[in-house]
């Protein structure tokens, strides 16, 4: 008979934790989930969810200022915007959202806890309530999953006068001059939405363009779109230095570069995130979410960043603590936590002998960037095909065109927006080895084509199935002089040469 209290407890009701606490329940077992703030984690409450709600009502924006009167409409260009309606509706979904997934746990019999956790040792923790009571409790197996949080970099006045991309979720106005710090897919999604909406938005990067770990020819193609919509760029900057405030409370940034930006009313710190685990690790000097679980008491390793060490199953180097999410800084996405949790719940509480090594996969990941335009890339960029396969090994296919919906406006073709995309093939079978893709309808698209890449598609593979016209996704199965690629598949069953489908295996 168990001496725990429960045989797991997961430190995170995030997404990575829920999914880990509602699979481990789902084989029987009594699972404990401890969240600190608001359940649903980044996604749901800062994230995902409420900024997908934002890109929603940006695209609607363009849409009414710049794409509605080419089709016959008028007066887009005179609507408001209620930015307070717009907040409380966001607001309101998400906080029903919070309670669906304490009744999630109800439903899936996971015991719900709310407080700040910390280890005890490798099987206590100790939860502090709200109102301040302490409680310990015990498992067996203890999962961490208390993801990420965002970074204020040094410099004077800039922690106090910057908010994160957290704070962008309680702006109570849509301010008319807004500065975005930073050159990941955070920082260009809320310059678009901004800019959309109608604020003046300054981007300020480090060095000479934004998502610079994309294909180049994405993130040129973000960064001429950008500037097109009338963004403004500051480059080569070094950064943030300072921020000070002038005599009506607007704020005056400098970077290290000597440039100046005044008359801001609000300044967006949206220069990377760091995982939560200083309350977990006293010793550190900042870390993921972990930064109460004072994770010297259990002995887990982390790293210098102070994300915390794991292998390709989840575990640390104590054997009955794990770690997933963005908390291991591996892929630090929703999904992909999602993924690793229901992968740990079962092999670790299944039983089924499959399970026993069962593992997320964290290759050929597909991702969206909710930039305007969208875009969407699964697997290696050119130049990291290039260097792993060598360039006498890779071919490229590539387009560049207007989607459909802008024919019939009334511009120049070079003005019109502008979808590209990218096919990365190596070897003699020409296996598709990166998609990347820049345009409307980006973020739909881009599931499909990740299944097939994790299905070890080639060029012809994707030439072999019959293109859906008229769609911009089209154009990924017909690059190219279509048909003419090295007769290989990557599938089971070959669909090459007008072959039938295969049946199912009925027994």
């Amino acid at each position: 008979m168990s001496t725990y209290d429960f045989d797991l407890i997961a430190i995170g009701g995030g997404s990575g934790g829920i999914a880990c606490a509602k699979r481990a329940a789902s084989h029987g077992k009594k699972v404990m989930c401890v969240e600190k703030d608001r359940l649903g984690g980044t996604c749901v409450n800062v994230g995902c969810v409420p900024k997908k709600v934002m890109w929603s009502a940006a695209h609607i924006a363009d849409i009414l200022k710049h794409d509605m009167h080419h089709y016959g409409f008028e007066g887009g260009k005179d609507t408001k915007l209620d930015f307070s309606k717009l907040k409380n509706a966001r607001d309101g979904y998400i906080k029903r959202l919070n309670g669906i997934y304490a009744n999630g746990f109800k439903n899936s019999g996971v015991t719900g806890v709310m407080g700040d956790c910390t280890f005890v040792d490798a099987h206590t923790v100790e939860v502090t309530g709200k109102d301040g009571k302490k409680t310990k409790y015990t498992a067996d197996k203890i999962v961490i999953a208390t993801g990420g949080r965002p970074h204020f970099p040094p410099g004077e006045g800039v922690e106090e006068h910057c908010i994160s991309s957290d704070g962008f979720f309680e702006l109570e106005e849509l301010p008319k001059v807004a500065v975005v710090v930073g050159a990941g897919y955070i920082a260009v999604e809320l310059a678009g939405v901004l800019n959309s909406l109608g604020s003046e938005v300054h981007l300020i990067v480090r060095k000479a363009k934004a998502i610079r770990d994309f294909d180049p020819m994405i993130s040129d193609g973000l960064d001429a779109e950008m500037v097109k919509a009338g963004i403004h760029i500051h480059r080569h900057t070094g950064g943030v230095a300072k921020i000070t405030l002038d005599s009506s409370k607007k704020k005056i940034i400098t970077t290290h570069s000597g440039d100046f930006i005044y008359g801001a009313d609000v300044v967006i710190m949206a220069a990377g995130r760091v995982p939560n685990t200083e309350d977990l690790c006293s010793e550190c000097e900042w870390a993921p979410n972990t930064e109460t679980l004072h994770l010297e008491s259990c002995g887990v390793k982390v790293t210098p960043r102070k994300y915390i060490v794991v292998d390709e199953f989840q575990n640390t180097n104590v054997s009955n603590i794990y770690a997933l999410g963005d908390v291991c800084g591996q892929v630090e996405l929703t999904p992909m936590a999602i993924v690793a949790g229901r992968r740990l719940g079962d092999r670790l509480f299944s039983g089924k002998p499959d399970d026993k090594i069962a593992k997320a996969s964290y290759d050929l990941v597909p991702t969206v960037v909710f930039s305007h335009p969208t875009i969407g890339t699964c697997g290696m960029t050119e130049p990291k095909a290039i260097e792993k396969y060598g360039e006498e090994n890779v071919k490229i296919y590539k387009s560049k065109f207007s989607n459909l919906f802008y024919g019939i406006f009334d511009l120049k073709p070079d003005e019109k927006p502008k979808t590209l995309m990218k096919l990365i093939c190596a070897g003699v079978d020409e296996k598709v080895v990166g998609i990347h893709v820049m345009g409307m309808g980006a973020d739909e698209m881009m599931q499909g084509f990740g299944v097939a890449m994790k299905m070890g598609c080639t060029k012809a593979d994707l030439d072999s199935c019959v293109a859906i016209h008229p769609t911009a996704s089209e154009e990924l199965v017909t690059m190219g002089v279509w048909g003419t690629s090295p007769q290989a598949t990557g599938a089971k069953t070959s669909p090459l040469g007008g072959a039938a489908p295969g049946e199912p295996k009925l027994s």
